[in-house]
């Protein structure tokens, strides 16, 4: 009876599925985090160690007397088409940031869920939240729930949203009847490792981060490698390659939750604007959004090397601005852009601020454009 009312309660506040498994470990899924931890494949993440992978495979050690898991899933897909004008150049933003930032979205309702579980039960319970934050291995969860499998990208993939999920999790004290996991698998599918421009899926299941588009227009913070720029396109917040490829995503139901609606402008947004943009207008235009996660340099940064990657020379000029009167990484992703670009003008703009009082590892990104270009024209001629 509790389980149908806890169910039901999820289901009500707008979560597409809600399942539950115990609270038991998660021994297998932390077996393959410590592999993917020795063979360097996580690393890029100080907090992340030993003990933050035992701790977040082991939901009893998150909360005391924890007995089950609650594991809810929320579409965040969207219909319609994006603007799109052919006389403006644009970057390409992941499906889940289109709208609201989904942490607080979903914690607002997950406090609410665990709200009124209490009171339609009439007993204090137990909970704790997790929304793709701290020590709690959310994809484990909603494998073992039968919420979805585990996809050979690593995303959780379910039966009827595809992997266009988002998830949250509630460890609590109840004793709940508990779902089975699900009998499927991706077979013999390995599109999304086959689609992958920069390889960062190096085994089905395992991801480099170091590699990942997401990751390096995200979580990384300073200068993305040389080698992996060209790789990026022109994605400047995130990546849905390895998810639009997916055979199972091509029916994917639509999500409800309005907060998830696409921003207008957005899912394509204008390129040169960003160059542009001071931190007031960054905080107005991305306030309550996910992209404010990157902060307006990192952002900024990103869009150079998707204009680097369009090679437009409509970006020229504003280009040079940037490397003229930013700090260092900006300059150097400037510079990288402005030799891809090429041409006469980007030459002159590259040759005259390597005569300037700049550091030397931007000194270094000036000469290896500027050699690029001259391999170029060399070529031409």
């Amino acid at each position: 009876m509790n389980t149908k009312i806890v169910k039901k309660i999820g289901m009500d506040i707008g979560f597409d599925i809600v399942k539950i498994t115990n609270a038991d470990s998660f021994f297998e899924d932390e077996k393959a985090a410590l592999k993917r931890f020795n063979d360097g494949y996580i690393n890029d993440y100080p907090w992340y160690d030993k003990d933050r992978i035992k701790l977040m495979n082991r939901p009893t050690l998150l909360l005391e007397g924890a007995k089950s898991v609650i594991s809810l899933g929320a579409s965040y897909l969207n219909p319609g088409t994006p603007d799109y004008d052919p006389n403006k150049l644009h970057g390409k933003i992941a499906k889940y940031a289109l709208g609201d930032d989904y942490h607080k979205v979903l914690k607002e309702r997950l406090k609410s869920f665990c709200t009124q579980i209490s009171e339609c039960l009439g007993q204090d319970v137990k909970t704790r939240i997790f929304v793709d934050d701290g020590p709690m291995n959310d994809r484990a969860a909603a494998r073992r729930s039968g919420l979805g499998w585990v996809g050979k990208n690593t995303n959780i993939i379910t039966e009827n949203y595809g992997s266009w999920v988002l998830l949250g999790q509630v460890i609590t004290d109840l004793e709940l009847d508990v779902d089975e996991p699900l009998k499927k698998n991706c077979g013999n599918c390995v599109r999304c490792i086959d689609d992958c421009p920069t390889g960062a899926i190096v085994a089905p299941y395992v991801i480099d981060n170091s590699k990942c588009i997401s990751y390096l227009t995200i979580e990384l913070k300073g200068i993305i490698p040389r080698d992996m720029r060209p790789l990026l396109g022109d994605w400047i917040f995130g990546c849905d390659i390895c998810q639009d490829v997916c055979p199972v995503n091509r029916k994917a139901k639509i999500g409800t939750i309005k907060e998830f609606e696409k921003r207008k402008g957005f899912e394509l947004t204008e390129l040169l604007p960003v160059l542009d943009m001071d931190q007031d207008t960054f905080s107005k235009v991305y306030k309550n959004s996910p992209i404010k996660r990157t902060k307006l340099s990192g952002l900024k940064r990103n869009v150079c090397v998707a204009l680097g990657n369009i090679g437009d020379v409509r970006a020229v000029e504003p280009l040079s601005k940037i490397l003229k009167k930013s700090d260092p990484v900006l300059k150097i992703h400037a510079a990288w852009a402005l030799g891809r670009i090429g041409g006469m003008s980007a030459y002159k703009i590259l040759l005259e601020e390597l005569d300037k009082d700049n550091p030397m590892e931007v000194k270094d990104e000036i000469k290896y454009s500027l050699a690029d270009l001259q391999a170029v024209n060399g070529k031409r001629n």
